[in-house]
């Protein structure tokens, strides 16, 4: 059987794109899966029908994935499949913004996978967007492809590097090792599993920026409101 008469060359480009974000799964295996699951030959219109749950199902194999793939990443391959493989065109303006514009402020990356949204998976999410946060603006300067990082040794690494002019990066999902390969560039990770819009989450950081939470304060180099009283006392 000849490899047109098994997938066409878009489905094959596809099933690529989608292996890349699934981390260690294999991209033969992936195709081999989808055959037995779609019928040959595969097609852009059958991929087009699958569903997570099928991903998900298609991936259980001990032989084809990791167990601890995250849904983040599952979801973004499925994007992969049905030809929502670049959105380029639905990336958030940026806002103006020269340094010094915003004394005091913090430079925070979030991990995106579509528009302007917090939904992406720090080792598969296609780029960071980072904004600046100040106590009274938040601006977005920047949308940063990881698509140069999934060439590197260690892919974790070279998107912490990435951002490694951000001092907190917001992700749907990270692992323990990535994280700790972000913090040793200096970059704080923290979880919001249920997502959302990526300016809401800032909102809820810039709100507490005069009263930073200890491991916030520390990353601006200040007290901690909490700390405070204790502070205090001994000074009494």
């Amino acid at each position: 059987m000849t490899t047109a008469a098994v997938i066409t060359k878009p489905a094959a480009l596809r099933i690529a794109l989608a292996a890349r974000v699934l981390s260690e799964v294999d991209t033969g295996a992936l195709v081999a899966k989808l055959g037995n699951q779609l019928g040959l030959p595969i097609t852009e219109e059958k991929l087009a029908k699958v569903t997570v749950a099928d991903l998900k199902l298609i991936l259980s194999g001990e032989e084809t994935v990791e167990p601890d793939v995250d849904g983040a990443s599952i979801k973004l391959a499925v994007r992969h499949l049905w030809g929502e493989s670049g959105d380029a065109e639905n990336l958030p303006p940026l806002d103006v913004y020269s340094d010094g514009d915003l004394p005091g402020s913090l430079r925070v990356a979030v991990a995106s996978n579509t528009e302007e949204n917090l939904d992406g998976h720090f080792g598969s999410c296609p780029r960071f967007l980072v904004y600046q946060v100040g106590r009274n603006d938040i601006r977005l300067i920047d949308a940063r492809s990881t698509l140069i990082s999934d060439d590197a040794e260690d892919k974790n690494v070279a998107r912490a590097e990435l951002i490694n002019d951000c001092q907190i990066v917001y992700v749907q999902s990270i692992g323990g090792p990535a994280a700790a390969k972000a913090v040793r560039a200096n970059v704080h990770p923290v979880k919001v599993p249920e997502g959302g819009k990526a300016r809401a989450t800032l909102q809820r950081l810039q709100a507490v920026l005069d009263a930073p939470p200890p491991w916030l304060a520390k990353i601006l180099g200040v007290e901690a409101k909490s700390l405070s009283r204790f502070t205090e006392a001994e000074e009494e």
